[in-house]
């Protein structure tokens, strides 16, 4: 692969913060609408079905990646053909293996959460799209290793449309598990098909043992990482549906997955561009040190200011919206998953950073600590404070981001509170400001939506009076890329 120079790199990225942001947010827009439509339309024991069989499924997926495909992104060196065969066949290997252990176990996995005959066609189907899915890892990597983020979210955003289009129309007809069944089926086809019409490879199967051992020394600490974010995240789902109802499942996965939209929307986005762009820049010291602190601050400028609009208006959303009175029970949950979020704006990028200049085993070791304080504190939580401790717990450990900070400066020399002050205080700002209007203002649809309007604007004018010539310059910079 050519080498990209770092003019080239720094125009690529931020062409790509803004090419997938706003493609990423058509994305997020149809998404949450969909999901805003389902839970009118569907039970909350229906999303419980469906948080936790998709969560059985990641558990297994985990075990099909050794990392692989994050070495060749990280790797300093071009990559070569060799590269992508070995990488191609060893995950084939162990997708199919998993595949057809999922498989096998869909019917005693059913009966171990008392699904019906729906559920295990759903578990099924999530196995096939996941097979589905890891025929565009190549053609994923050759893209991100360009830095051609322009063209890795349209995939995305085919997938997005037929999993929404599928979903919604057929829960609206009163399918109801299947819904989602058929939904996941229409994603993994088309998404497959997309991603290989804009970055053609030719499958190809091959294995080269040096090739192999330079990337699995980065990706076998990578991998197991990811595995005990897995174990984190996803095996505690597992493990709420045994001890808690299907409903207070999916009271938590309401709540967890609307907190966790700002997130997803910015952080996804930022660590898709910066984790190939810290990679290449991890020689570039004084450069790498400016990119943290810009991709902080852009994280936490859209993310605080969503997280606290959401928390302060999450009532009024609650009992104005028709049928969405009963995800009431979950509004607290929500304010703890948002706290969380928040504090991973800016723990997510510096754990990033380590990662692209090689320092696997920092994150490694701080994901072992999240990992056992999750395991050891949520089920104490619920015990004490039921469903809502889960997401009680999850804040609490996220305060863990001073520890991150301190680890990262030891490698790395940034400035986080010049990085989080503005967009913190201008949130505190608004949501004040918010909080005490809302009752007077919100009294129907119409005014929510011009509470939300006046909010932004409050929101966006404190952070021009607080850092006006920080932003200016920041757009100006900015401008100037797209441009060239």
């Amino acid at each position: 692969m050519e080498e990209i120079d770092i003019a080239l790199i720094t125009r690529r990225s931020i062409r790509g913060v803004f090419a997938l942001t706003s493609r990423t947010f058509v994305i997020q827009l149809v998404s949450l609408s969909a999901n805003f439509l389902l839970t009118i339309f569907l039970s909350p024991a229906i999303f419980g079905v469906f948080f936790i069989v998709s969560a059985a499924i990641a558990f297994l997926s985990y075990f099909s990646d050794i990392g692989l495909a994050a070495a060749l992104i990280q790797k300093k060196e071009s990559i070569t053909e060799q590269d992508l065969r070995t990488t191609f066949t060893l995950q084939q290997i162990l997708v199919i293996s998993v595949v057809l252990v999922a498989l096998i176990l869909a019917n005693p996995i059913g009966s171990f959460y008392h699904l019906e005959k729906d559920g295990i066609l759903l578990f099924q189907a999530l196995a096939i799209a996941f097979f589905l899915s890891s025929l565009k890892t190549i053609p994923s990597i050759i893209l991100e290793r360009s830095l051609r983020f322009e063209k890795l979210v349209i995939p995305q955003i085919v997938e997005t449309l037929f999993f929404s289009i599928v979903a919604v129309t057929l829960a609206v007809k009163g399918f109801g598990v299947a819904s989602f069944t058929y939904a996941v089926l229409a994603r993994g086809i088309s998404g497959v098909i997309v991603m290989y019409l804009i970055s053609p490879w030719k499958i190809g199967f091959g294995f080269s043992k040096e090739s192999a051992h330079k990337l699995l020394s980065f990706g076998v600490p990578f991998q197991l990482n990811s595995f005990l974010a897995l174990v984190k995240d996803d095996l505690l789902i597992v493990y709420l549906g045994r001890v808690l109802p299907l409903a207070q499942v999916g009271y938590i996965g309401f709540a967890q997955k609307w907190a966790f939209a700002p997130l997803r929307l910015i952080m996804d986005n930022v660590i898709r561009i910066t984790f190939p762009s810290f990679s290449r820049l991890q020689n570039e010291k004084e450069i790498l040190e400016k990119a943290i602190e810009k991709s902080i601050f852009a994280a936490c400028f859209l993310i605080f200011p969503s997280l606290v609009g959401l928390v302060a208006l999450s009532p009024y959303f609650v009992h104005l919206i028709p049928k969405y009175l009963k995800w009431e029970p979950a509004i607290l949950s929500l304010a703890f998953f948002a706290i969380n979020a928040a504090l991973s704006s800016i723990s997510t990028p510096l754990t990033n950073a380590l990662n692209a200049i090689g320092k696997i085993k920092i994150s490694l070791y701080l994901m072992v600590f999240w990992t056992i304080a999750t395991w050891v504190l949520t089920p104490i939580f619920i015990v004490f404070f039921g469903f809502n401790g889960v997401a009680a717990a999850s804040a609490l450990i996220s305060c863990s981001v001073v520890l991150v900070v301190y680890l990262a400066k030891r490698y790395i020399s940034f400035n986080v509170f010049r990085a989080t002050m503005y967009p913190f205080v201008a949130a505190v700002i608004m949501g004040v400001a918010v909080y005490f209007l809302s009752p007077i203002l919100v009294k129907n649809l119409i005014s929510l939506v011009f509470m939300i309007f006046v909010g932004a604007m409050l929101y966006f004018l404190c952070i021009f009076i607080l850092a006006r010539n920080e932003v200016l310059s920041d757009i100006k910079l900015v401008l100037g890329h797209l441009r060239g």
